[in-house]
């Protein structure tokens, strides 16, 4: 490994402990489908709004939040703070009617305003959601990190933080994932911290030392966070971001299931609000490195935005800081993939086997869903092998969201808000929209012989970690394609 002893030792003992905490947790979980999948519905307002911030917050976003900064500029934190008003959405009007309900997942909700065929169709969706969006996406960008400090084969790297990550979710079900989850989101803040802070110090150093000096040496534009053109324009935040804010926050397995296994009606409302505060952060730790990171060593990153946080965490940080930094990049790649795995196999077991075979036992619902995370985390790896192909990892994870936020928006909105609303409408809404998007995606995705349909790759665009990854996965750099709504 390039990383000197200390900094290994720090992230050795992180992921040690954090599977030996993950597995404590464990104890007692599978006894019961509602234990194993919903926590027992026991969950405090601090963990939920703790364990909602770590799933959101994945390696993507340390990554590809930099790599906007350093890109676009401070522009790209709107799409945080944007999230604080979907959040509050969240606690003040969809988690009375799921908590209500008593469901145990959203595609249930769906069975009950809209009848059965919505409720698997849109359960079908959810487990492609968790594994193309979540999971895979998150692992190549896992790969990435671990890349660009470690000499270790990057396959055998994903599957060692995989395995690390499948024993406690496994075992533990929602209970391990969310105890786990709130200790990682104090780790990628101080992570993230740690590097904001000793950027703000290279500046100084550098005889940068006012936003008037910052400001003139970066990009035009990079300070600002309001544009009036372009992808990041004011009015396509605004009509873009709650289409697919409304699936992300309210309506997405994944997200939602902190809510959904909530001890109480008020700390339902109350975790999505304290995470829509907690939301405030990124933008000054996660974004605003990217736009030092592009004063500092804009040189030295190139045409590799991704690269950004990396080359900041290699060049400023000293060893010691440097581990407990990578440790919440693993920290932030680990609370995802869990949070993924673990409404993957609630969605399997209690909206597909539990419907097909009424009579199955509690015992063997929890046996299910664990063979479940097992198969697809294996899907997600091969999947994961893939994100070459995008030309660039925010890119990737936005062109995937935008296949399928519209339709599921838009039925859980009018689901809620419009008693006129019928099962056929939901049904065709839900298909015909997945079916297009899935079209487009397939179309609007390199390197696949379709692809040439409407799109024509742009070459290589791709050198440092990610040229790296390419050569050890065999995978050929794909061209750039952008989405046409961005989502953070």
């Amino acid at each position: 490994m390039n990383l000197p002893w200390i900094d290994q030792a720090v992230v050795v003992c992180y992921l040690v402990g954090i599977t030996l905490i993950g597995v404590l947790s464990a104890r007692h979980q599978g006894e019961s489908s509602a234990r194993y999948f919903l926590a027992g519905r026991s969950l405090r307002w601090p963990t939920v709004g703790l364990a909602l911030f770590a799933t959101n917050i994945s390696t993507i976003h340390l990554i590809g939040l930099a790599s906007s900064g350093f890109s676009d500029g401070m522009v790209v934190g709107n799409f945080e703070w944007l999230a604080a008003p979907l959040l509050i959405l969240l606690g003040l009007v969809f988690a009375p009617f799921y908590f209500r309900n008593k469901i145990s997942t959203l595609p249930e909700f769906l069975e009950g305003r809209f009848g059965p065929g919505s409720r698997t169709l849109l359960a079908i969706m959810a487990v492609f959601g968790a594994l193309f969006i979540h999971i895979g996406v998150t692992l190549y960008a896992g790969a990435v990190v671990i890349g660009s400090f470690t000499d270790m084969p990057i396959l055998w790297a994903i599957l060692f933080i995989s395995v690390l990550t499948m024993i406690y979710t496994v075992l533990g079900g929602l209970k391990a994932v969310v105890v786990t989850e709130s200790i990682q989101t104090i780790v990628l803040l101080a992570g993230a911290l740690a590097v904001t802070l000793y950027s703000l110090r290279a500046l100084g150093d550098s005889g940068i030392t006012t936003i008037d000096e910052l400001r003139a040496a970066a990009r035009p534009e990079q300070l600002s966070m309001v544009r009036t053109s372009g992808g990041y324009s004011w009015y396509a935040m605004l009509l873009g971001y709650p289409v697919l804010g409304v699936w992300y926050w309210c309506s997405d397995q994944t997200i939602v299931q902190r809510v959904l296994g909530a001890s109480s009606e008020r700390d339902a409302q109350l975790g999505p609000i304290f995470a829509g505060f907690i939301k405030i952060l990124p933008v000054f730790v996660m974004v605003l490195p990217g736009v030092i990171a592009y004063v500092l060593f804009g040189d030295i990153i190139g045409d590799d935005p991704d690269s950004a946080l990396p080359v900041l965490i290699t060049e400023l940080l000293p060893t010691g800081v440097r581990g407990i930094v990578i440790a919440g990049l693993l920290a932030a790649l680990m609370s995802t993939v869990a949070g993924a795995l673990n409404s993957t196999s609630t969605l399997v077991s209690i909206d597909i086997v539990q419907r097909l075979r009424p009579d199955t036992t509690d015992l063997s619902l929890v046996r299910i869903g664990r063979f479940t995370t097992v198969i697809v985390m294996a899907c997600a790896i091969l999947w994961s092998t893939q994100g070459e192909r995008f030309g660039g990892i925010f890119a990737g994870i936005n062109q995937m969201i935008s296949v399928l936020a519209p339709p599921i928006s838009a039925v859980f909105v009018l689901g809620i808000f419009w008693r006129r609303g019928t099962s056929t409408a939901a049904f065709t809404t839900l298909a015909v929209g997945f079916a297009m998007g899935a079209f487009v995606f397939l179309v609007d995705f390199p390197r696949l012989p379709v692809s040439s349909w409407g799109s024509t790759p742009r070459g290589n665009r791709f050198s440092g970690s990610r040229a790296r990854w390419a050569s050890r996965s065999c995978c050929r750099p794909g061209g750039s394609s952008s989405s046409v709504v961005r989502s953070s």
